[in-house]
Protein backbone atom coordinates (compact mmCIF):
# COMPACT_ATOMS: atom_id res chain seq x y z
CA UNK A 1 0.00 0.00 0.00
CA UNK A 2 3.08 2.60 0.84
CA UNK A 3 4.54 1.99 -2.29
CA UNK A 4 1.02 2.78 -4.32
CA UNK A 5 0.88 5.49 -2.38
CA UNK A 6 4.28 6.56 -3.12
CA UNK A 7 3.86 5.97 -6.74
CA UNK A 8 0.70 8.30 -7.19
CA UNK A 9 2.86 10.84 -5.23
CA UNK A 10 5.56 10.45 -7.41
CA UNK A 11 3.21 10.84 -10.19
CA UNK A 12 1.81 13.67 -8.53
CA UNK A 13 5.04 15.26 -8.59
CA UNK A 14 6.22 15.03 -12.18
CA UNK A 15 3.06 16.22 -13.46
CA UNK A 16 2.58 19.21 -11.46
CA UNK A 17 6.76 19.77 -12.83
CA UNK A 18 4.88 18.95 -16.48
CA UNK A 19 2.71 21.76 -16.49
CA UNK A 20 5.17 24.25 -14.82
CA UNK A 21 7.39 23.62 -17.63
CA UNK A 22 4.38 23.69 -20.17
CA UNK A 23 3.24 26.75 -18.63
CA UNK A 24 6.79 28.16 -18.74
CA UNK A 25 7.43 27.46 -22.42
CA UNK A 26 3.99 28.56 -23.33
CA UNK A 27 4.55 31.65 -21.43
CA UNK A 28 7.61 32.53 -23.06
CA UNK A 29 6.50 31.80 -26.44
CA UNK A 30 3.75 34.21 -25.71
CA UNK A 31 6.19 37.04 -24.82
CA UNK A 32 7.10 37.16 -28.61
CA UNK A 33 3.47 37.73 -29.58
CA UNK A 34 2.00 41.62 -30.20
CA UNK A 35 1.09 42.54 -26.77
CA UNK A 36 -2.50 42.75 -27.73
CA UNK A 37 -2.22 39.14 -28.78
CA UNK A 38 -3.67 37.94 -25.32
CA UNK A 39 -6.93 40.34 -25.50
CA UNK A 40 -7.86 39.30 -28.76
CA UNK A 41 -8.11 35.55 -28.18
CA UNK A 42 -9.53 36.15 -24.82
CA UNK A 43 -12.27 37.83 -26.48
CA UNK A 44 -12.95 35.35 -29.33
CA UNK A 45 -12.83 32.80 -26.56
CA UNK A 46 -15.51 34.34 -24.87
CA UNK A 47 -17.75 34.59 -28.14
CA UNK A 48 -17.17 31.24 -28.28
CA UNK A 49 -17.80 29.87 -25.15
CA UNK A 50 -21.22 31.97 -25.07
CA UNK A 51 -22.45 31.03 -28.94
CA UNK A 52 -20.54 27.96 -29.52
CA UNK A 53 -19.81 28.89 -32.70
CA UNK A 54 -16.56 29.59 -34.22
CA UNK A 55 -17.77 31.86 -37.09
CA UNK A 56 -19.82 33.73 -34.84
CA UNK A 57 -16.52 34.50 -32.29
CA UNK A 58 -14.19 35.48 -35.27
CA UNK A 59 -16.15 38.05 -37.33
CA UNK A 60 -17.61 41.34 -36.51
CA UNK A 61 -21.21 42.46 -37.01
CA UNK A 62 -23.98 45.11 -37.14
CA UNK A 63 -27.27 45.05 -37.18
CA UNK A 64 -28.94 47.40 -39.98
CA UNK A 65 -31.08 49.89 -38.94
CA UNK A 66 -35.14 48.92 -38.96
CA UNK A 67 -36.40 50.77 -42.09
CA UNK A 68 -33.34 50.26 -44.32
CA UNK A 69 -34.00 48.30 -47.28
CA UNK A 70 -31.10 46.16 -48.64
CA UNK A 71 -30.63 48.47 -51.94
CA UNK A 72 -30.22 50.91 -49.49
CA UNK A 73 -27.61 48.97 -47.47
CA UNK A 74 -26.05 48.25 -50.21
CA UNK A 75 -25.61 51.87 -51.46
CA UNK A 76 -24.48 52.83 -48.00
CA UNK A 77 -21.31 50.30 -48.34
CA UNK A 78 -20.35 50.83 -51.93
CA UNK A 79 -20.33 54.69 -50.89
CA UNK A 80 -18.92 54.64 -47.82
CA UNK A 81 -16.07 52.37 -49.22
CA UNK A 82 -15.31 54.23 -51.87
CA UNK A 83 -14.91 57.75 -49.74
CA UNK A 84 -12.76 55.91 -47.57
CA UNK A 85 -10.92 54.95 -50.55
CA UNK A 86 -10.67 51.52 -50.15
CA UNK A 87 -10.90 49.69 -53.87
CA UNK A 88 -13.28 47.41 -54.49
CA UNK A 89 -12.37 44.20 -56.22
CA UNK A 90 -15.94 42.19 -56.62
CA UNK A 91 -19.22 41.97 -55.83
CA UNK A 92 -21.03 38.04 -55.18
CA UNK A 93 -24.88 38.22 -55.34
CA UNK A 94 -24.83 35.24 -54.07
CA UNK A 95 -28.33 35.11 -52.41
CA UNK A 96 -29.77 35.94 -56.15
CA UNK A 97 -27.23 32.85 -57.41
CA UNK A 98 -29.21 30.38 -54.98
CA UNK A 99 -32.67 31.54 -55.86
CA UNK A 100 -31.58 31.57 -59.72
CA UNK A 101 -30.67 27.63 -59.29
CA UNK A 102 -33.18 27.08 -56.74
CA UNK A 103 -35.82 28.17 -59.34
CA UNK A 104 -37.30 30.02 -55.96
CA UNK A 105 -36.84 32.97 -54.11
CA UNK A 106 -34.03 32.89 -51.22
CA UNK A 107 -32.75 35.30 -48.58
CA UNK A 108 -30.88 38.19 -49.58
CA UNK A 109 -26.85 37.71 -49.21
CA UNK A 110 -24.30 39.66 -50.92
CA UNK A 111 -21.07 39.81 -50.76
CA UNK A 112 -18.39 42.85 -51.10
CA UNK A 113 -14.89 42.33 -51.76
CA UNK A 114 -12.40 45.35 -50.77
CA UNK A 115 -8.84 45.71 -50.83
CA UNK A 116 -5.79 48.42 -50.89
CA UNK A 117 -3.49 46.17 -53.67
CA UNK A 118 -0.31 47.65 -51.72
CA UNK A 119 -1.28 46.90 -48.08
CA UNK A 120 -2.48 43.71 -49.41
CA UNK A 121 0.93 42.65 -51.10
CA UNK A 122 2.58 44.07 -48.45
CA UNK A 123 0.91 41.88 -46.05
CA UNK A 124 1.78 38.56 -48.23
CA UNK A 125 5.22 39.49 -48.72
CA UNK A 126 5.10 39.29 -44.10
CA UNK A 127 3.76 35.87 -44.95
CA UNK A 128 2.17 33.92 -48.15
CA UNK A 129 -0.54 32.75 -45.57
CA UNK A 130 -1.72 35.71 -45.37
CA UNK A 131 -3.24 35.80 -48.47
CA UNK A 132 -5.78 33.60 -47.82
CA UNK A 133 -7.32 36.61 -45.61
CA UNK A 134 -7.55 39.01 -48.84
CA UNK A 135 -9.41 40.43 -50.32
CA UNK A 136 -11.27 41.97 -47.11
CA UNK A 137 -14.91 40.65 -47.14
CA UNK A 138 -18.34 42.46 -46.33
CA UNK A 139 -21.13 40.45 -46.41
CA UNK A 140 -25.04 41.81 -46.59
CA UNK A 141 -27.34 39.33 -45.34
CA UNK A 142 -31.12 39.05 -44.85
CA UNK A 143 -31.62 36.41 -41.47
CA UNK A 144 -34.04 34.14 -41.50
CA UNK A 145 -36.41 36.93 -39.65
CA UNK A 146 -36.00 38.90 -42.52
CA UNK A 147 -33.48 41.40 -40.57
CA UNK A 148 -30.33 43.06 -42.25
CA UNK A 149 -27.34 42.32 -40.83
CA UNK A 150 -23.71 43.18 -42.32
CA UNK A 151 -20.81 40.89 -41.29
CA UNK A 152 -16.97 40.80 -41.67
CA UNK A 153 -14.25 38.59 -40.62
CA UNK A 154 -12.77 39.98 -37.13
CA UNK A 155 -8.97 41.10 -38.48
CA UNK A 156 -7.61 41.50 -34.97
CA UNK A 157 -6.37 37.88 -35.30
CA UNK A 158 -4.43 38.68 -38.34
CA UNK A 159 -3.10 41.97 -36.70
CA UNK A 160 -2.35 41.35 -33.04
CA UNK A 161 -2.71 37.32 -33.19
CA UNK A 162 0.78 36.76 -33.18
CA UNK A 163 4.45 37.97 -33.43
CA UNK A 164 3.95 41.64 -34.12
CA UNK A 165 3.23 42.67 -37.26
CA UNK A 166 6.24 45.32 -38.57
CA UNK A 167 5.16 49.15 -37.22
CA UNK A 168 4.90 50.56 -40.93
CA UNK A 169 2.93 47.34 -41.67
CA UNK A 170 0.93 47.26 -38.64
CA UNK A 171 -0.05 50.88 -39.02
CA UNK A 172 -1.48 50.22 -42.57
CA UNK A 173 -3.44 46.79 -41.37
CA UNK A 174 -4.84 48.79 -38.63
CA UNK A 175 -5.89 52.22 -41.02
CA UNK A 176 -7.80 48.92 -43.24
CA UNK A 177 -9.44 47.80 -40.04
CA UNK A 178 -10.60 50.68 -39.72
CA UNK A 179 -11.58 51.34 -43.11
CA UNK A 180 -13.95 48.16 -42.94
CA UNK A 181 -15.37 48.94 -39.10
CA UNK A 182 -16.46 52.40 -41.03
CA UNK A 183 -17.91 50.36 -43.90
CA UNK A 184 -19.79 47.96 -41.29
CA UNK A 185 -21.31 50.79 -39.05
CA UNK A 186 -22.31 53.23 -41.79
CA UNK A 187 -23.98 50.53 -43.63
CA UNK A 188 -25.72 49.43 -41.21
CA UNK A 189 -26.97 53.22 -40.46
CA UNK A 190 -27.60 53.62 -43.99
CA UNK A 191 -24.81 56.90 -44.00
CA UNK A 192 -23.95 57.84 -47.72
Amino acid sequence: MKAIRNLLALVGVLAILAGLVAFFKVREVLDTFDPQALATYRDIGAKLLASGDIAEATVWKAKVKPGLSFEDVDTAIKSTADSLNIKGVGELPLGDQVAAMQGKPWRKLKIYLYCNPLTAAKMADYSDAFSAYLPCRVTLIEDKTGQLWIYSLNMDMMIYGGKPLPPELKAEAEGVKKIIQSVLDKGAAGDF
